[in-house]
């Protein structure tokens, strides 16, 4: 953890920064959020699976119903990389939406462009995916995007630019792809580097990111 010391109007104020890997131990499974280093024997995850601090290996502790909402809040909301103001803003789109809320939560995160891109196998991380978006590298039905939290909808077309394809970011990805499995909800064309949305994902579609149930309990109260 680091902790930068500043002064203003004559009170010290501190801003304090967590590490990926400490999110990941906090919350008790891989977030993914350091790339290719989370499939390696290097991921924290492998080497120091418990909680950090210097009694984090032997913490037992009750938590209250409400901490453990916090605590699938805050896991979901670290693995999709998205901020407090922006998850709440979901919630509130989609609590007046008929259908399954928790589906409808999981769309609104499964359907940012950065998502995507990552899902697609084109970046190892959700933070590369953002980068490659805000940098122009991504189009979205031909023309450029550079917003990662946009929404894709059904029938979308994304691409990497022609000109971005000579960048080092993506030199070695037709030869990673070759064994990459998409989700069903997309249609990845490997060699032209470009994919359609078939449809927008389901539950079944995502593998378990978070007990989506109590992140609705916990934006309700």
């Amino acid at each position: 953890m680091a902790v930068v010391q500043g002064n203003q109007g004559g009170y010290k104020r501190y801003m304090i920064t967590e590490s990926k890997c400490k999110k990941c131990r906090r919350a008790g499974q891989k977030l993914f959020l350091k790339g290719d280093r989370c499939f390696s024997q290097k991921c924290a995850m492998i080497r120091k699976p418990y909680a950090p601090g210097v009694h984090g290996k032997n913490r037992r502790r009750r938590i209250s119903e409400y901490g453990q909402q916090l605590i699938e809040k805050q896991k979901v909301r670290h693995a999709y990389g998205v901020s407090e103001s922006q998850f709440k803003k979901y919630y509130k789109e989609i609590i007046s939406q008929k259908g399954n809320k928790e589906e409808l939560l999981i769309q609104k995160l499964e359907s940012r462009l950065d998502n995507a891109i990552f899902r697609l196998g084109w970046a190892s991380s959700r933070r590369l995916a953002r980068q490659m978006v805000s940098h122009g590298h991504i189009s979205v039905n031909r023309r450029k995007v550079d917003i990662p939290s946009r929404q894709i909808k059904k029938g979308d077309l994304i691409q990497i630019r022609e000109k971005s394809k000579k960048s080092v970011l993506f030199e070695n990805l037709k030869t990673t792809l070759k064994k990459y499995e998409v989700p069903v909800w997309l249609d990845l064309d490997k060699q032209k580097l470009e994919a359609k949305i078939k449809e927008l994902p389901k539950l079944d579609d995502i593998g378990q990111v978070g007990e989506i149930s109590m992140i609705i309990e916990y934006y309700s109260k």
